[in-house]
């Protein structure tokens, strides 16, 4: 028998953004290195920011946004908020509520220069890199590279001809 389609959007939810997020997740053991990142950075985020004033985008969003940004290559801050507006697993990671507004993509990028201005950024990264190596998860012997998101990053304009039987690009080889 067919079953009938229900359309009925929930007026409330019930759930929390924890529970769309498998257990075995790689994004989980990754969110609570950088979360420790984050707590050890806290007291230089309280010298960084004002005690008065409008409350800003929280640096640590933020720079957890970034690590979204780099981990999932998204393109640009346009897209990586406008992911963030449905993708729950983004949300979670973040410690976004679902009902939170999602900033607009000029506040983020604002807040992203003055964040990227300091060493912080730089710090964060540092300390996961050093959460990884204690528990073992960094190897020296090997390294792997996806080669279609080089090629994909990779801009036509980087190209150049080469000169026919050369292997040089064109204009490089010597007038005789």
């Amino acid at each position: 028998m067919r079953g009938l389609e229900d359309r009925s959007d929930a007026l409330f939810l019930y759930v929390s953004p924890d529970s769309f997020v498998p257990a075995e997740h790689p994004l989980r053991p990754i969110r609570l290195m950088a979360d420790k990142a984050l707590a050890s950075l806290s007291g230089e985020f309280d010298q960084m920011y004002s005690h008065t004033g409008r409350p800003s985008m929280p640096p640590e969003v933020l720079l957890k946004s970034l690590l979204l940004q780099i981990l999932f290559s998204i393109r640009s801050n346009r897209l990586l908020v406008e992911q963030l507006g449905y993708n729950i697993l983004y949300r979670w990671f973040l410690g976004v509520s679902l009902e939170e507004r999602i900033w607009d993509h000029s506040t983020f990028s604002q807040n992203q220069e003055r964040l990227i201005g300091t060493d912080l950024a730089a710090k964060f990264l540092q300390k996961i890199i050093e959460q990884a190596k204690e528990a073992r998860l960094l190897s020296k012997e090997h390294f792997s590279v996806d080669g279609t998101l080089i090629e994909a990053w990779a801009s036509i304009k980087s190209f150049q001809p080469r000169a026919q039987g050369t292997g040089k690009p064109e204009g490089t080889e010597r007038q005789r």
